[in-house]
């Protein structure tokens, strides 16, 4: 039977979603055992439909997805009454039992509805009405750890319900159990992998991340080489509904762990370099719990200072931090320790920025540098000129992803004859 299914993702990747799914509908063996079809690609992600199994081949392949939901039912609506009857209608019990525990969770789009808290709790109370009318029962609600989640989403004339199949969210791999101060969720990093060029069959030329961390862009960018499944060590939500392909999820999740025993890093050209010892020891123990065999190639040092790892020119990507946390620790700001904190950061945040961009020049021509950042001015503060900026957000907050191309002798273009 045929499902619809819609992969939410950060925002600003949607199209990179979209051409990933593209990539796991074809992988090798996919089309007789989990047929999918991606359709459209709306703001905040990316709806596909087929067999159940493609639910569960995307959950254990995409790197950008934030979960997958499958589509329940669709109607128009006008007040809170609507939905309650569009929910108490459905045949829940087909996908879980009174004895398991829900939550709702509700978004929209442009709702004419005043209270969103209040329609969720209409939601819920559809759900429960309607399985103790059929079985006698209803399910309890836990918002921290339920067995099923159940989502919403409202458009200023339509509902639509949905059954999560994932479970935690996909970004949450199951390697990480160490992080840094600000640390950027797997999946967002990984479309930013995509967005830089490094995709599967695509990863032959050096990569280098100066500001590594607890080894985020390291480890993404490794498992893409290796073809490592993202969620091969994690479960899902979709392994406890009702009506599962068993046999289909467990010929996926084999495939999945006989390509992850067979990698090996020998060959990669991938690494990183942080000024904190501890965050490369954080980034170590995040890349052997990846599933990677061989060590990290990391070094200590300050990316002001940065030197190329390997020979040839490759791909440099980064996410720095700025204003106060660009500081070395234990280094004097002289006269900034009088300013103004704002006016203190500023400081930090150009001083920083013109050593990189320094060393960026001098130390990495012929190489492409790719920033992931927050600060808007950026290209400004470097004093170069970015060839392309794609527009990104982290959570709520804006940011872009700029690519600077560093031509031997500057950052110049091509000068006429």
């Amino acid at each position: 039977m045929t499902q619809a299914f819609f992969a939410p993702c950060p925002r600003g990747l949607e199209g990179a979603l979209a051409e990933e799914l593209r990539e796991i509908a074809a992988r090798p063996g996919m089309a007789s055992l989990a047929p999918f079809e991606v359709h459209r690609e709306v703001p905040g992600g990316v709806s596909f439909s087929g067999e159940l199994a493609a639910a569960y081949a995307v959950n254990l392949h995409s790197r950008i997805a934030s979960r997958v939901l499958m589509r329940v039912a669709a109607r128009g609506y006008r007040h809170e009454d609507d939905i309650y009857a569009l929910v108490r209608s459905q045949r829940w019990e087909q996908w879980f039992s009174p004895d398991e525990s829900i939550r709702v969770d509700l978004t929209s789009t442009k709702s004419p509805l005043r209270s969103l808290n209040f329609t969720a709790l209409r939601i819920k109370d559809g759900v429960c009405d309607g399985m103790r009318e059929r079985l006698g029962a209803r399910p309890s609600v836990d918002t921290v750890s339920p067995d099923v989640r159940i989502y919403a989403h409202l458009t200023e004339h339509d509902c639509t319900l949905y059954l999560d199949t994932t479970g935690e969210p996909l970004f949450k791999r199951g390697w990480r159990m160490e992080k840094g101060e600000a640390p950027l969720k797997e999946n967002l990093a990984a479309g930013i992998l995509r967005l830089a060029g490094w995709v599967r069959g695509q990863t032959s030329r050096p990569f280098y991340d100066p500001m590594c961390g607890s080894g985020t862009f390291l480890i993404e960018a490794a498992q893409v080489a290796l073809d490592i499944a993202p969620g091969g060590s994690r479960s899902f939500a979709f392994e406890w509904l009702k009506g599962a392909d068993t046999k289909a999820w467990q010929k996926l999740k084999a495939d999945a762990q006989r390509a992850r025993m067979l990698a090996s890093t020998d060959g990669l050209q991938i690494a990183g370099s942080d000024i904190s010892t501890d965050m490369l020891a954080m980034a170590h123990a995040n890349w052997t719990r990846a599933g990677l065999h061989d060590e990290a190639r990391t070094k200590q040092v300050d990316a002001r200072f940065a030197q190329p790892p390997f020979a040839e020119p490759g791909l440099l990507l980064m996410n720095p931090p700025y204003g106060e946390r660009i500081v070395v620790r234990g280094e004097r700001r002289m006269a900034q320790d009088e300013m103004p904190r704002d006016e203190a950061e500023e400081a930090a945040a150009n001083q920083f920025a013109s050593a990189f961009a320094t060393t960026l020049k001098q130390n990495f021509a012929g190489w492409q540098a790719w920033v992931f950042t927050g600060d808007l001015s950026l290209p400004k503060r470097l004093r170069l000129k970015e060839s392309r900026r794609t527009p990104l957000y982290n959570g709520n907050i804006e940011c872009r992803l700029f690519r600077f191309d560093m031509v031997r002798g500057g950052n110049r273009g091509p000068q006429p004859a």
